[in-house]
């Protein structure tokens, strides 16, 4: 019994090895065709629209909401205390340390990366991905290295703009709704976020959040089976394993970041 298990574990353990290797062989190739000429200035264009600007609504919506929340919840919490004109600060702090770059990331995982892996795949099912092999068009430098670029640039953008809406959202429900001095609310914002403790911090999440999405979606994609099924598994497991790694990364990241 105990033998077997050791075996299996083993087993498993060179598997795990074998794919974190395929997958940093997959990301260097991504890296070597993104700085090498010809340049795909067009389909980063496209790319950058796909997964940033069709995103844009559900990211901005859902930063509002969650902003509206937090000033609700925090007005709440901090009114037993009479601690309401802290209201700032605990929304800022909230959305640009954690909230912003983990829930966009997941959002941006949901709607764009599961839609980039399943595209993907589609092309690898058809035929396309070897049909550009066929024409020495080589399809991680063509199709691949745009949109894990496109999501590299969209990403922070997208978590900024959650969190500005965030800001807007516990503004409107603090100060509006609930009679909080605008003034208070703002200057308790500006006074709790720091530029390298906060705002540093929540940019290199946004930048490692962007380029686990993008490896994670474009690898799930290019190596699907080339059937339905296929596309189905590359696009449910990219979900799935994005989202995991996002909420791994973000606590090795804040981890390290207060040591």
């Amino acid at each position: 019994m105990r033998p077997a298990f050791v075996s299996r574990l083993g087993f498993g353990t060179l598997e795990l090895v074998s794919h974190l290797g395929r997958v940093a062989l997959f990301l260097g190739h991504i890296g070597r065709v993104a700085v090498r000429k010809p340049y795909r200035l067009r389909r980063l264009v496209n790319e950058v629209f796909d997964s940033g600007v069709l995103s844009l609504a559900i990211v901005c919506l859902s930063g509002a909401t969650v902003g509206a929340v937090l000033g609700l919840q925090g007005y709440t919490t901090l009114s037993r205390f009479g601690a309401t004109g802290s209201l700032g600060a605990v929304v800022g702090l909230s959305l640009v340390r954690e909230l912003g770059p983990v829930l966009t990331a997941l959002l941006v995982t949901g709607r764009a990366g599961s839609a980039m892996a399943a595209e993907i795949a589609s092309m690898v099912t058809t035929g396309q991905i070897d049909g550009l092999r066929m024409m020495s068009i080589d399809p991680v430098d063509f199709v691949i290295a745009p949109k894990a670029l496109a999501m590299l640039i969209a990403l922070p953008m997208l978590s900024a703009l959650f969190t500005s809406f965030g800001f807007f959202g516990g503004y409107v429900v603090g100060v509006e709704l609930l009679g909080l001095d605008g003034g208070m609310y703002v200057s308790s914002l500006e006074r709790s976020i720091d530029f390298r403790d906060d705002v540093a911090q929540s940019l290199v999440k946004s930048v490692v959040f962007a380029a686990l999405v993008g490896t994670i979606a474009t690898y799930r994609g290019f190596h699907a089976e080339p059937t339905s099924a296929g596309v189905s598994a590359a696009t449910t497991g990219t979900v799935v394993v994005a989202s995991l790694a996002i909420l791994l990364f973000d606590y090795v990241i804040t981890a390290l970041w207060s040591v």
